[in-house]
């Protein structure tokens, strides 16, 4: 089945998705003082990286209250799929959400501020959890609207992994583990709260906020390949009253990051979008010795996959001339972490009008992409995926700051339009899949 077949049945049906938005509506409104409540409590017990327990038994225990039993537990240890299935026969998509926190401490002073001393719901999991729940308990209650089934991918692990973890992590394991078959999604959607946001075609330096209410999209590519690197330099320690006699491992790695820089600047093509970042650097015993070795961290932000390799090569050939000229040597481990999202542009214009529908033609914003990182892509490279971003922002509240911040938090209005827009995105992309399928 070809998506864009989606798209030509969209006009057909908007009368009856308009009557099921409406009803969808007022269950939203009902469902919403409960909703915040789950959004509160999951806020205040955030919970890291493959230590998700009480969040993934807070859903596990909602979904089972929905009278939905077709549940797996401990998938890629805290994650949960479940399948819930409407009274209609028709193909099965999949929702995603993220549930897990981040190593900083909150600053703000709200009632269902953190718990936990120095981790924090500082990405908006939370809203995206609940949003998630959200939609199956408005689903549950309207299966007889629901040509089909939705598969509810409730994910630990999204926050990038340690530099020494070695194995798969987050979507990859789920992935790993088998949650896109049995049944396969025909399609995947995902959204993630988002405050600040560049709009498409805007190149002009004022912050531009996405507020509660709206929604943003990228058709095509929405983020890099996100990757991370690890460089040892080695060289000769020596007294620094002689530094002659040592190999100074200090001086060459500064000179190794000036030149890394250089490729940006100098070695590739302007076009092509390349983010090198060292955020590390550990070297040296003390004031009066020449270091022996010194390590960087970083990380490498990319779209092309063919690039990156490019880029990869470059570093190396960079480290190998500075280390060998001044006699020192280096390691690099370089990984490749998340593959950059490629939405999938039928899924994206088939999808659209949905989004109009709940929050108006307006209040949908194309985007510039960004050169953050997702491991939502697992998950798109496997079946058509959509991941969208959800309006959190308020200034009146001053809800107006970045995520991965210790002053980052969500306008909860933002969760009626993130359960309606999902629920209506599901409803449609099935509606129209079952007349194409007839």
């Amino acid at each position: 089945m070809r998506l864009f077949f989606l798209f030509l049945l969209a006009a057909s049906t908007t009368s009856a998705a308009e009557n099921r938005d409406a009803i969808f509506q007022k269950t939203i409104e009902s469902l919403f003082p409960k909703l915040v409540e789950i959004r509160r409590d999951i806020h205040s017990h955030p919970e890291l990286s493959n230590e998700e327990a009480r969040t993934s038994k807070s859903v596990e225990a909602h979904l089972r209250s929905l009278g939905i039993t077709d549940i797996k537990t401990g998938v890629a240890k805290h994650g949960i799929v479940a399948i819930l299935k409407g009274d209609h026969e028709g193909p099965c998509v999949a929702l995603r959400a993220d549930m897990d926190a981040l190593p900083i401490k909150e600053l703000r002073s709200t009632p269902y501020r953190s718990q936990v001393p120095g981790v924090m719901h500082a990405c908006g999991h939370d809203v995206h959890t609940t949003c998630a729940m959200g939609v199956a308990e408005l689903l549950s209650k309207h299966r007889d609207l629901l040509h089909g089934s939705v598969k509810f991918l409730f994910q630990p692990a999204e926050e990038a992994m340690p530099a020494t973890f070695k194995g798969d992590w987050g979507a990859k394991l789920m992935v790993a583990e088998g949650v896109m078959e049995n049944p396969r999604p025909a399609a995947i959607f995902g959204l993630h709260t988002t405050a600040v946001v560049q709009p498409a075609g805007i190149t002009d330096d004022e912050v531009h906020y996405l507020k509660a209410g709206q929604i943003g999209y990228t058709p095509g590519i929405d983020n890099a390949n996100s990757d991370r690197f690890h460089i040892v330099i080695h060289g000769k320690m020596a007294h620094g009253s002689a530094p002659h006699k040592g190999v100074d491992a200090i001086a060459i790695a500064s000179e190794a990051v000036m030149a890394l820089q250089m490729i940006k600047s100098r070695q590739t093509n302007t076009r092509q979008p390349l983010v090198i970042s060292i955020g590390t650097i550990h070297g040296g015993d003390r004031e009066n010795i020449i270091a022996e070795k010194v390590e960087l961290g970083g990380t490498v932000r990319t779209y092309d996959a063919k690039f990156r390799d490019g880029i990869i090569e470059q570093m190396h050939r960079i480290l190998k001339g500075i280390t060998e000229a001044h006699g020192a040597s280096y390691e690099m481990e370089y990984r490749k972490t998340y593959p950059s999202i490629q939405n999938n542009l039928d899924l994206v214009a088939a999808t659209l009008p949905a989004f109009q529908r709940i929050c108006g033609e307006k209040n949908v914003i194309e985007l510039t992409p960004g050169m953050g990182g997702e491991d939502f892509s697992y998950f798109a490279q496997i079946v058509p995926g959509f991941y969208f971003r959800l309006g959190v922002a308020n200034e009146e509240k001053g809800i107006i700051h970045g995520g991965h911040t210790p002053l980052f938090d969500c306008d909860e209005e933002s969760i009626k339009t993130g359960v309606a827009a999902m629920a209506a995105a599901v409803c449609d992309f099935l509606d129209s899949a079952a007349k194409v399928t007839r």
